[in-house]
This record gives C-alpha cells, sequence and structure tokens, in this order.
C-alpha cells in the first residue's frame, strides 16, 4: 500500500482548487510543486494510524484523503523533492502555500496543533465517516 500520486482518483473540484495553488505557487514564488500522496485507502490510512499519532491522528473513512479531498505535497528543488521542515526555503515554501490554499478556500494543516505543513484539503460537510467507496465515482 504505497502513496498514490494518481491525480484521477482526486475530487475535480479540489484536484482544480490544488491545481490553482500549484500554479500561483510557480507564478508568484517560484516554487515548483510535487503531489506526495492524495487519494488513500481506508487501509492505508488504518496502517499509517498504527504507526501512532505522530503519523496520523485518524482512522479509516476519517481523513479527507479517503474522499479524494486532501493531498500532501512538497516542493521540487534541482530534481529532488524537498520535504525537510529543516530547510529554511522548504519552510518559506509551505507558510506562502498555506496562505495561498486558504485564498482558494482549502484547510491548511500547518494551523492545526499537529502541525502539517504539506496538508491541505476541501472541508465538505457530511463526508467524514461515510465508507470511502461511496465518494469515488
Amino acid at each position: 500500500m504505497h502513496a498514490s500520486r494518481n491525480w484521477n482518483l482526486l475530487d475535480a473540484e479540489f484536484t482544480q482548487r490544488l491545481l490553482v495553488v500549484f500554479k500561483l505557487m510557480k507564478e508568484r514564488y517560484g516554487y515548483d510543486m510535487v503531489l506526495i500522496e492524495g487519494y488513500r485507502s481506508p487501509e492505508r490510512q488504518a496502517k499509517l494510524q498504527e504507526q501512532g499519532s505522530h503519523v496520523t491522528q485518524v482512522g479509516a473513512n476519517m481523513s479527507y484523503h479517503q474522499y479524494g479531498l486532501a493531498a500532501d505535497s512538497a516542493f521540487f528543488r534541482d530534481g529532488k523533492v524537498v520535504i525537510s521542515e529543516r530547510d529554511p526555503w522548504a519552510m518559506r515554501g509551505y507558510q506562502l502555500y498555506g496562505e495561498v490554499a486558504e485564498q482558494v478556500g482549502l484547510t491548511w494543516g500547518g494551523r492545526w496543533k499537529m502541525q502539517d505543513y504539506g496538508h491541505v484539503e476541501l472541508r465538505r460537510k457530511g463526508v467524514l465517516g461515510r465508507p470511502a467507496s461511496q465518494a469515488l465515482p
């Protein structure tokens, strides 16, 4: 169960907003963005939860990833994916990413108690807790 980078498994409205964020990050600030994980199966979510609260605090069907409404992203610099929060350039990028994502109506994980700087999601009422199979086309 690997991280899915398949854009086709993401919700269409969420995809459009995320692509706008990626475009604005490049145009305004020079940051190339890359999708690390989008859709996540309930089974993968459960496995991640088993690894501990430092990985995720929610179980299967309680993450917007299961509904194609969340993504974990990072930066692409010099041919490499840059995720490290110890890298000042990346940390500045995450702050900008959060600002831009919020401007297009996404929720940014960098504001949470357990900060998740690369995470954004499109929240919808009544989604969480439903079997994820009902959410995908």
